[in-house]
């Protein structure tokens, strides 16, 4: 247990927990990202009991968060993104007390990697969950009600209709040949309820 009560080390451990975290909340569902997450939140929880802290440097860690928030939501503004790099860096070092009031506890040139490294996976993980809640679906699936295709198959409770380009999975409450005209009257999740277009003479 030694090797844990070590400053980098548990200094690598919050990190790793940080990072975790936030990927657990980018992804949730699956449980493995959030019991990691915890259980290495909950070690370098120990950790932090285990060794004296500088208050000062986890408060700047803290509020490196806040210019990072903007670097992210103000079009990637590269200058709060270095304000919350050096905060990150300098609250890192710092994190844990070392042989003396003025020395870091963790190795700066650890620091500056791993605050480089975590930063730049979060900024850019962040940037493309913004990006991606920003765009418009491609397909909009309401406009689906009212167009024309054709049955591939018989249609009843079940069967497959073509819609322009696309096959669906479609139900009637009339029996529909396979060949002929439909008109979808509703959409159900992926399922569409059509009914039969009267031929043209």
């Amino acid at each position: 247990m030694e090797i844990l009560i070590n400053p980098n080390v548990a200094y690598l451990i919050l990190v790793v927990g940080v990072v975790l975290t936030i990927m657990a909340l980018f992804a949730p569902g699956t449980g493995i990202l959030e019991i990691s997450a915890l259980f290495v939140l909950l070690l370098a929880g120990w950790e932090m009991t285990q060794l004296p802290i500088n208050m000062w440097a986890l408060v700047l860690l803290v509020l490196g968060v806040v210019p990072f928030i903007f670097a992210v939501r103000k079009s990637h503004n590269l200058v709060y993104l270095a304000i919350a790099l050096i905060a990150f860096v300098i609250g890192s070092a710092y994190l844990f007390q070392g042989e003396t009031p003025r020395q870091p506890g963790v190795s700066p040139i650890l620091a500056i990697i791993v605050s480089v490294l975590a930063s730049g996976f979060i900024w850019f993980a962040t940037s493309k969950v913004l990006e991606s809640e920003k765009l418009k679906p491609k397909h909009d699936l309401t406009k689906i009600i009212g167009e024309e295709g054709e049955a591939k198959t018989d249609v009843l409770d079940e069967g497959s209709v073509q819609i322009g380009s696309e096959l669906w999975s479609a139900r009637s409450n009339s029996k529909i040949y396979a060949g002929s005209k439909v008109k979808v009257i509703k959409r159900d999740g992926f399922i569409l309820e059509v009914e039969l277009l009267p031929t043209k003479e």
